[in-house]
């Protein structure tokens, strides 16, 4: 049965449903739809390949042929260890479980790592788009330490099967100079052997978050981060979706003006995220922000909300992990189900 998308929403159901969008307005943006490939990629760069392999993927699961995406990511086993991902749900250690929620789950894809698509690529190659990422930060070091690094290469990825390569930058991280030199290679190889690309855009810095709001979350930071991604010819960008705004200002670094916190934006996470499509060449890339960590009963709720921010700013998509895998496998066919119905729902528009 459909998902009850006003139910879930509860007190903010009016809000986040009727918000219009005046800062920057739709009919300013390249929004999503079935013709996107035709009306943006062909008139690219891209080289036929990778506008071919691109195609599969917004063809591919319950949103093909709609120009949105649900794709399930799970590079979490590193990026914050096996058992912390897991422990949940032992079945997932084995990456045939993970292929087989991602298709029963209708996802338009499944992005995990080299070894994990590597180890069953002659069983579901063929059945659903893998895409590789190939750098992970190794959690494993005493102290901690965050630094993305590469596990695998483009070749690898094609030679396996993969119809795209993903990657994290941690713009403003200390190491963010060399992430973006490997990074941009990488998606130059990609292109170059028809893969297409997903940046994991994320900001990595300490000085970001201070005792009263984590900057890491401002819709001015991550909406720059964007920006940095698109220029290294990301295909789609993945980013966390804002809860805040103001980074460069309450921060004192970098520059910006005041019309993006006085006219193009507002404190509605609607208006917040459509900061970040702006700053993807205006909706030109896609646009999926992830599905955030699992915190149990409400994830079903905070998921569907998620999906309805990224559609109603013009966004492209989800990209759920632990909300799909640290729990039984038919629950979580079910939440990928409900966010996928946000973005088949015609009365869920663009704001």
């Amino acid at each position: 049965m459909p998902t009850d998308i006003e139910a879930l929403l509860g007190d903010e159901a009016q809000d986040l449903l009727s918000h219009q969008c005046k800062g920057v307005t739709a009919d300013e943006l390249v929004l999503p739809g079935p013709d996107y490939i035709e009306r943006v990629l062909l008139a690219s760069d891209r080289p036929i390949p990778v506008v071919r392999n691109l195609a599969s993927v917004y063809a591919h699961g319950r949103l093909g042929g709609t120009g949105y995406l649900s794709i399930l990511p799970v590079d979490q086993g590193i990026e914050h260890s096996a058992a912390a991902s897991f422990a949940k749900n032992p079945a997932y250690f084995d990456p045939a479980n993970l292929v087989e929620l991602a298709i029963e789950g209708g996802a338009s894809a499944i992005a995990t790592t080299l070894g994990g698509l590597g180890i069953v690529a002659r069983r579901y190659a063929h059945k659903i788009p893998f895409i590789v990422k190939l750098n992970h930060n190794d959690f494993l070091h005493y102290p901690n330490t965050y630094d993305e690094v590469m596990f695998g290469s483009v070749r690898q990825a094609a030679e396996l099967g993969a119809v795209g390569v993903g990657a994290t930058i941690y713009y403003g991280s200390p190491q963010a100079d060399r992430q973006i030199q490997e990074v941009r290679q990488a998606f130059k190889n990609a292109h170059e052997m028809g893969l297409f690309t997903v940046l994991w855009c994320y900001l990595r810095n300490e000085a970001f978050k201070t005792k009263e709001v984590d900057y890491h979350l401002s819709a001015d930071l991550t909406g720059q981060a964007n920006h940095m991604g698109v220029t290294i010819e990301a295909d789609i960008i993945k980013q966390k979706q804002p809860e805040n705004n103001g980074g460069y200002n309450a921060l004192k670094f970098g520059m910006t003006d005041p019309l993006v916190y006085d006219q193009l934006t507002t404190d509605n996470p609607i208006d917040l995220t459509r900061w970040q499509v702006l700053n993807c060449y205006a909706g030109r890339i896609a646009l999926i922000n992830s599905g955030g960590a699992s915190s149990g009963a409400g994830d079903l709720a905070q998921a569907v909300r998620t999906a309805v921010i990224n559609k109603r700013a013009g966004g492209t998509g989800l990209i759920v992990g632990r909300k799909a895998f640290q729990r039984p496998m038919a629950d979580g066919v079910d939440l990928m189900h409900a966010v996928q119905d946000v973005f088949l729902d015609a009365s869920v528009t663009v704001a």
